[in-house]
């Protein structure tokens, strides 16, 4: 299927029928699997033949999640995981052992720095911060046992972007893996692995489902890459579930579709806020204005569904505009259908030092909303003061 189009292979892609020729993909509920005999099984662990052993190891749902998502991203494989922070974890402990140094962004979802600081640090692994677009803060960085570039653009809430061509060039000059969080944009919008990236990591949680429906995570890029944090993942467990591997497939049929929606409301409100006399500033890489407006339309097909803005006033001002909505949802998830509302700094940041705030921008009076699929009227009602 690889000449068919983005919306043809979210739709047909990585579904192989059973005998009983389902149209719809199946969801396979087992733990285990049953032998013709002795000697199958013992080919099956000693890998010998193809087939399923354990659900930890092998799934034909997730395997159909994975074939998907996979030529979606344009990667030669694919490695579901149980949350995008396990995809995350699984990625660095394959690729990095004690003693060795990786790069990463400053401007990243909070959990993934509180992860490096907390966690990765600690198994005598070096990390150094850099900001996201600034190429040669990277180049900089690099040391001679640099084994990782870990980012996401654009970045959340703020919207940060780095040229994913140029970084790629230090990167494969310098023999490091570059890896890219695509959780915001999906392949729906960007596709880093194109671009010159290494692999491609994704929150499947967020829009790739859609709905607020589950937790999933993904890995996809280079297929020997990806054969080893197989091999991590088959020992240490973050086992994407068959049920949620069939929800998140599921999703990926509509994903293009949903994405082009969220963008174009997420455009109407950024351009609607950008208006309002309580708004002090409006962070979209959507408006011409943004810093990395230029780069991001290079790169990607699409604006996205997150707007982030500074209200006038610090916290107080930014709570009581939260509290004022009445539709909107007050959580920290994003890429759902339903519009989400949060305050960054005291929830998807709160673990970050006051330092770390300051160097990311996460201020107290900055707000994120993931616009959904209700009417964008709607939404700008319930926001209007």
């Amino acid at each position: 299927m690889k000449d068919l189009n983005f919306q043809t292979k979210a739709v047909r892609e990585g579904h192989h029928a059973t005998e009983e020729q389902e149209h719809s993909e199946a969801i396979f509920l087992t733990s285990s699997y049953r032998f013709k005999s002795a000697e199958q099984a013992a080919d099956r662990f000693e890998n010998k033949q193809k087939g399923n052993v354990y659900s930890r190891f092998t799934n034909p749902t997730v395997d159909a999640f994975q074939n998907k998502l996979a030529a979606l991203e344009g990667a030669e494989k694919c490695q579901a995981t149980a949350s995008g922070m396990s995809a995350i974890f699984a990625t660095i402990m394959t690729l990095l052992k004690p003693g060795e140094h990786m790069v990463a962004s400053r401007c990243m979802f909070g959990t993934t720095i509180v992860l490096l600081n907390s966690i990765i640090e600690k198994l005598d692994i070096q990390i150094t911060f850099v900001d996201l677009g600034d190429l040669d803060g990277w180049k900089k960085s690099v040391q001679k046992n640099t084994k990782l570039f870990l980012l996401e653009t654009p970045s959340n809430p703020l919207g940060e972007v780095v040229d994913i061509e140029k970084l790629a060039a230090i990167s494969k000059k310098n023999n490091i893996v570059l890896a890219v969080d695509n959780c915001v944009m999906t392949p729906a919008l960007q596709k880093p692995l194109t671009l010159g990236a290494d692999l491609v990591i994704h929150s499947a949680t967020k829009y790739i489902d859609g709905q607020g429906r589950c937790l999933a995570g993904a890995v996809a890029g280079n297929g020997s890459i990806i054969d080893q944090i197989s091999a991590f993942t088959r020992s240490t467990g973050p086992t994407l579930s068959a049920f949620n591997a069939w929800i998140v497939l599921k999703g990926l049929e509509t994903l293009k579709i949903r994405m082009d929606a969220h963008c174009r409301s997420a455009k109407k409100l950024a351009v609607w806020l950008s208006d309002q006399s309580f708004i002090k500033k409006v962070h979209y890489i959507g408006l011409e204005n943004h810093p990395n407006h230029e780069i991001a339309k290079k790169q990607q097909t699409g604006f996205g569904g997150i707007v982030s803005f500074e209200v006038s006033g610090g916290r107080a001002e930014a709570f009581r505009l939260i509290n004022n909505t009445k539709m909107i949802s007050i959580t920290a998830n994003l890429g759902d259908t339903k519009t989400t509302i949060t305050h960054p700094s005291s929830t998807t940041h709160v673990r970050l030092s006051d330092e770390e705030k300051r160097q990311t921008d996460i201020t107290e009076n900055l707000i994120r909303i993931s616009v959904g699929l209700e009417d964008i009227g709607d939404i700008i009602a319930d926001i209007r003061p």
